[in-house]
């Protein structure tokens, strides 16, 4: 069975801990997927110089300032070796940079999400880092090249924002300039149009306001590039603080799929 690809929003570390809409719908998350073999994670939060498979199994804790109960959690999801070895190799195979770095754990943009759709930690877990500096065409290329990993029954989740400007003032209604930003995504999300979202930066209505910095939407392009022209399913959507968007897309995601896992 070929797995599909997904992109979470995770928002604020607190979403671990806290009731919302955005973390019942990732507490609801496996139960309408079929079950993986490993999850393969991309998130926002590391960056390097060449693409990197993780295999530490520490909880990174990289947040401050943060209610006292989020720095006991731990996720301790053995790590997927040999998947990591797999996605290194189909990397370079697709003349991209890539190593294996085995003691490096699982930042908050990783284990936040798995927490809350895995609680059990009983799938391994390898994570891939962004390129640092990486365009979305680099990653969407990173993306393109593990596809093989879908049918070994490997979901390669990658967890971002929709948007993310952290020094927008909150909100109580959905600020206008984040909304005009996703239903750009939406509607180029359902024309399948790889193109003009690997074109965001430059064609996407108020890109540098919703993202200062690209870290947190890059990740979406992994997630696509393994799903390349595939059809794209809305899974979630909620906002968080007004501007904060919480969606989230599955890719190649069928109906066989999902009323199979309704049967799980």
């Amino acid at each position: 069975m070929t797995m599909p690809t997904l992109f979470v929003s995770h928002g604020a570390p607190t979403l671990a801990i806290q009731t919302t809409p955005a973390s019942d719908f990732l507490r609801a998350l496996a139960a309408r997927l079929p079950k993986p073999k490993a999850v393969f994670v991309v998130s926002a939060h590391w960056e390097v110089a060449e693409a990197t498979l993780g295999l530490g199994s520490e909880t990174i804790h990289d947040f401050y300032g943060f209610p006292p109960a989020l720095y006991q959690l731990n996720y301790p999801a053995v790590p997927a070796r040999e998947v990591a070895v797999r996605a290194a190799g189909l990397l370079r195979r697709a003349g991209i940079a890539a190593r294996i770095d085995e003691i490096r754990g699982r930042d908050h943009g990783a284990w936040m999400p798995l927490i809350l759709s895995w609680p059990h930690a009983d799938v391994p877990v390898a994570q891939l880092s962004l390129i640092a500096g990486g365009d979305a065409t680099a990653h969407f290329a990173m993306g393109r090249a593990l596809k093989p990993l879908r049918d070994e029954g490997v979901l390669i989740v990658a967890s971002g924002g929709a948007t993310h400007n952290l020094r927008a003032r909150p909100t109580t209604q959905p600020a206008a300039w984040a909304t005009a930003f996703v239903g750009w995504l939406d509607r180029t999300l359902e024309a399948r149009d790889d193109e003009g979202l690997r074109n965001w930066r430059a064609v996407a209505p108020y890109a540098e306001i919703n993202h200062p910095t690209p870290e947190h939407f890059e990740p979406i392009m992994v997630a696509r590039g393994a799903a390349e022209g595939e059809v794209a399913t809305p899974l979630h959507v909620s906002y968080e603080f007004g501007s904060l968007s919480m969606n989230a897309y599955a890719f190649g995601l069928t109906q066989h799929q999902t009323q199979d896992a309704a049967h799980d």
